[in-house]
């Protein structure tokens, strides 16, 4: 490399380096002062590129996005002296760049500090007001808009910053107050477990005392069904012996002497006294019976 393009290299890092003294830019997702000597000579500097003098002035910038401040649980009374642990989270931006320089000195771990403390202190007065009801659920879309509204009307001329919301993440009673609670719950639970069973049992007894008649209205008429047919069965076998009896009594009357000699003499070793000349032995002594 000869000694003009040395020259050359050298003038030219020299002029990137004498235009980074004098050139900045801001970004669309930044926000801007400049300051002379420590003291605020351009309050908002718009986006784009911007010359300034090299040791005289300064540039400080900030995030003008939307940033978020996810603060630690806190503890809060309700209106019943209800104690809560509520999580919570805001979101904020920079609105006025010179109030919030001022008020911050452009760091962002104070800004977050203060904006928690006033978010926590809008929190506290809120839930104070209300029941724990009205905290939980009832109300918690007015009570998260009135907080974010109250809290505009102090940051933005205290810290030139401005809430663009502030939402409850969880709500959760102390530990000592939801074992409390829970055990609570849980004879409540009990309480009306056992209000079922009994209506079960109940309605099981009911049920099986009316089956239990069903079946004997059921079996009553079956007994009579079976009653009435036995009895018309008997009636007809009686009509029919008796016409068989009529054709002809001899054999009937001979037939049921058979019968009862078999079972007169079913067993050997009973021992029965009868007369000799009784009609019962008539068919042992004449097979005509006489």
């Amino acid at each position: 490399m000869n000694s003009k393009s040395t020259s050359v290299l050298v003038v030219l890092a020299l002029t990137i380096i004498i235009a980074n003294s004098f050139l900045y830019v801001i970004k669309e997702t930044e926000k801007a002062v400049k300051l002379q000597f420590g003291r605020i000579v351009e309050p908002d500097i718009a986006p784009g590129l911007h010359w300034k003098w090299p040791f005289a002035e300064d540039v400080r910038r900030f995030d003008a996005r939307i940033l978020t401040i996810d603060a630690p649980p806190e503890s809060f009374l309700t209106v019943q002296k209800k104690r809560l642990i509520v999580d919570s989270f805001a979101k904020w931006r920079i609105r006025d760049v010179e109030t919030y320089y001022k008020a911050t000195g452009g760091d962002e771990r104070v800004a977050h500090s203060r904006i928690a403390d006033r978010v926590n202190d809008g929190l506290r007065n809120q839930f104070g007001t209300r029941t724990l009801h009205e905290a939980v659920s009832g109300e918690r879309d007015q009570l998260m808009a009135s907080i974010t509204e109250e809290l505009n009307k102090n940051v933005r001329e205290e810290l030139g910053v401005e809430v663009v919301d502030v939402r409850v993440k969880r709500i959760d009673l102390p530990q000592q107050v939801s074992q409390e609670v829970y055990r609570r719950m849980k004879a409540e639970r009990e309480k009306e477990a056992w209000e079922l069973r009994s209506k079960g049992k109940e309605s099981a007894e009911e049920i099986r005392a009316g089956a239990d008649a069903q079946v004997t209205v059921i079996a009553a008429e079956a007994y009579r069904g079976a009653e009435e047919t036995r009895g018309k069965g008997d009636a007809e076998a009686a009509a029919i012996y008796a016409n068989a009896y009529q054709q002809d009594p001899d054999f009937y009357a001979f037939t049921r002497s058979l019968t009862a000699y078999k079972q007169a003499f079913a067993n050997k070793g009973d021992i029965m006294l009868v007369d000799p000349e009784s009609d019962f032995l008539s068919y042992l002594k004449d097979k005509s019976g006489r």
